[in-house]
């Protein structure tokens, strides 16, 4: 990875890029400090302090911050990525929109407008709702119509700017600017864990122990790093063979070639959605203040917050990690069905003259996919239960609170193999550019007698 890196700023365009991108994220966490005017961030801060839950953890992550201090980007990318979901979604049940995204480079450019005027509209309701909502209890210095307008816009002109600089990181920068975004973000809250975990296991502790308890806590880290990138980068390949089509004096196909399945096919989308399922009725219950008594509704709701899973002294509670493992799975299923399409790809064979060897081209070959897929959805459904039950069982029982799970690792690991992975796919052609010009060049030269 370093000489990655290395040889990457030893290439002039790809170093303008880097730097681009660099000075981009100084902009994203400048913004990030800068707060909104009229707005009083000590009522958030106390506000989510005295609730259960982590949701409120789960999205402070995602915003680097930004939502505690109440700055011109508390909203973050948020509501762009809430929005590049509901367009996947939308682009199956929609015929229309399945059509302008088979349409090649044209359809993709009309999906990302819509999928931007989406995004707008969803910043425009959540600040509204927040402005509004919390603005009559203390949120807003002075709550008026003039100061929630502000705050409106100015949280909605933020969230649109993020998702501008986004798209300007992956247009002149390096990797998918959105992810670059989300990373810079996570990433600005880890040394805010660590200190955490350090004055709450080390601090004040024998050498001994303050050293065994390090050595547990960087080991426990860097076994779910390792295990993260072993499942991000698993794939199962399916043997392809081409037949041969003679056509005049020239002989076409024959070649073999594979389908590469990957183990962890739908990201981390299963797990945002199975988080975002189980904490929307505590959050929701938290706003109109119930959920604090003793009544079986309270208890409910208890068990469906992480922050009582894997409690020793409760574990009544641990039910709810049952059934998020549960929700989980099925929306790995769910989401891996509506992306890849086994009928189509055994299509697509048949009609170039392609089939996997032993099976017969078809419906054959529908079921042999439809059957190793479901083999590897589970698979790696359960690898993202691994990741995200290992930061759960040590907040339940060492009461280890921190902001990043594994949510946060799996986007951590899975955006920066990605960016490596675009870095050296441009050194790569910039490589071959330069080959073929010095070849020319060579050519041109012995041609002219030089």
């Amino acid at each position: 990875m370093l000489e990655t890196v290395r040889r990457a700023f030893q290439i002039e365009d790809i170093r303008k890029r880097l730097f681009y991108t660099f000075l981009m994220l100084v902009v994203v966490r400048f913004g990030s400090e800068l707060p909104t005017p009229g707005v009083d961030p000590t009522y958030i801060q106390n506000f989510f302090a005295n609730q259960s839950g982590d949701a409120f953890n789960f999205f402070d992550a995602f915003t680097g911050g930004s939502f505690t201090q109440m700055s011109v980007f508390a909203l973050s990318i948020t509501p762009y990525i809430t929005s590049s979901i509901i367009m996947q979604l939308l682009t199956i049940a929609i015929p229309k929109l399945e059509e302008m995204q088979k349409e090649g480079e044209d359809g993709r450019k009309k999906i990302a407008a819509i999928t931007r005027y989406v995004t707008v509209a969803l910043a425009l309701i959540e600040s509204i709702a927040m402005s509004v909502g919390f603005g009559r209890q203390g949120l807003l210095m002075e709550y008026n119509f003039v100061n929630a307008a502000i705050v409106v816009c100015t949280l909605t002109a933020g969230s649109a700017f993020l998702m501008w600089i986004g798209e300007r990181i992956t247009e002149k920068g390096v990797g998918n600017g959105i992810s670059i975004v989300l990373l810079i973000n996570i990433l600005s809250r880890v040394p805010n864990d660590f200190v955490t975990l350090y004055e709450q296991f080390i601090k004040g502790q024998s050498i001994a122990s303050g050293g065994l308890a390090a050595i547990i806590i960087v080991g426990v880290l860097l076994l779910v790093v390792v295990f993260v990138v072993i499942l991000q980068g698993g794939e199962r390949r399916i043997a392809v063979q081409y037949s041969q089509k003679v056509q005049g004096r020239r002989t076409y196909g024959g070649q073999s070639t594979h389908i590469p399945l990957k183990v962890n096919t739908a990201g981390v989308i299963p797990v945002i959605f199975a988080s975002s399922l189980m904490q929307f009725p505590v959050v929701i219950a938290s706003f109109i203040g119930k959920g604090s008594g003793t009544g079986i509704g309270s208890q409910i709701l208890r068990g469906m917050s992480s922050n009582n899973w894997c409690d020793p002294d409760n574990p009544v509670y641990s039910l709810g990690l049952i059934v998020y493992i549960a929700l989980s799975i099925f929306f790995a299923y769910f989401y891996t069905s509506i992306t890849f399409n086994p009928m189509e790809v055994a299509n697509n064979m048949k009609k170039s003259g392609g089939f996997i060897p032993g099976i017969r081209p078809g419906r054959p070959t529908v079921d042999y996919l439809q059957k190793i897929l479901n083999y590897i959805i589970f698979i790696g459904a359960c690898g993202l239960v691994i990741v995200q039950v290992i930061p759960y069982f040590f907040n339940g029982v060492f009461n280890a609170n921190v902001s990043f799970g594994g949510t946060s690792l799996i986007i951590i690991v899975g955006v920066v193999l990605d960016t490596l992975k675009q870095i050296e796919s441009q050194m790569l052609v910039r490589n071959y550019t330069g080959f073929l010009n010095n070849k020319g060049s060579s050519m041109k030269n012995s041609f002219l007698g030089y």
